[in-house]
């Protein structure tokens, strides 16, 4: 067998297991390379309908849309865990409150922020910058009735809310087969301008939310 072929067949085996090269693609991201970025905000009503998270879903906290990251995208896929850097203690302490809850800060610094090319502080303050840029629809604003949407009037209330929105660069993702709203992807450039998401993305959320319409929790 030839060098080159050897190395690509060895790339695809990690402890003697096929591994999908799409997948070793995303973890062998280099710092700062990729082509947009993705701001999440999850719907923390659907997130505390199923997960036991006393921090982020105790009884009258009544959150809405929260920081779930700023993800580095690729066209198709995306990098992560591009280094082992760690997220100081004290550069944590300067941003209380970004995450609903403490083990985000870590996950996404981890997962999502070392693809970035930034410093940790960089990263979070970023973070902040764009969770803070979006202005949330009133009709999203701590709703105290679960209330029933489409993927049309959700896009069409951000983009009124947010005039430098389009509707291609605003992303919703269901849960429960298409039955309920889990999370609102919303896309950069690298320079911070909203842009439109990739193929990809806007695919995977018409697929997501594939119902007539879906159901938006209220919060508690």
């Amino acid at each position: 067998m030839h060098l080159k072929k050897f190395l690509v067949a060895s790339s695809l085996l990690i402890a003697g297991v096929a591994i999908p090269s799409t997948v070793i693609a995303q973890n062998r991201g280099t710092p700062g390379k990729f082509d947009f970025y993705v701001l999440a905000l999850s719907w923390s009503p659907d997130y505390c309908a199923k997960k036991n998270d006393p921090q982020q879903c105790k009884q009258g906290k009544k959150l809405g849309f929260v920081l779930h990251g700023l993800w580095p995208q690729y066209q198709k896929g995306y990098p992560s865990n591009c280094s082992t850097e760690k997220l100081p203690p004290s550069v944590k302490q300067q941003f209380p409150n970004l995450f609903p809850s403490d083990k985000l800060y870590n996950h996404e610094w981890e997962k999502h922020g070392t693809c970035t090319g930034k410093t940790p502080l960089e990263y979070l303050a970023l973070s902040k910058q764009y969770k803070e840029s979006v202005t949330i629809p009133t009709t999203y604003n701590r709703p105290s009735q679960p209330f029933r949407t489409t993927i049309k009037d959700l896009k069409s209330a951000f983009v009124s809310n947010n005039s430098q929105f389009t509707v291609d660069g605003i992303a919703p993702s269901c849960s429960g087969s298409g039955r309920f709203l889990q999370e609102v992807l919303i896309c950069y450039s690298k320079d911070a301008k909203p842009s439109p998401c990739s193929a990809e993305i806007l695919r995977r959320s018409q697929k997501s939310c594939g119902q007539a319409n879906f159901w938006v929790r209220n919060v508690r």
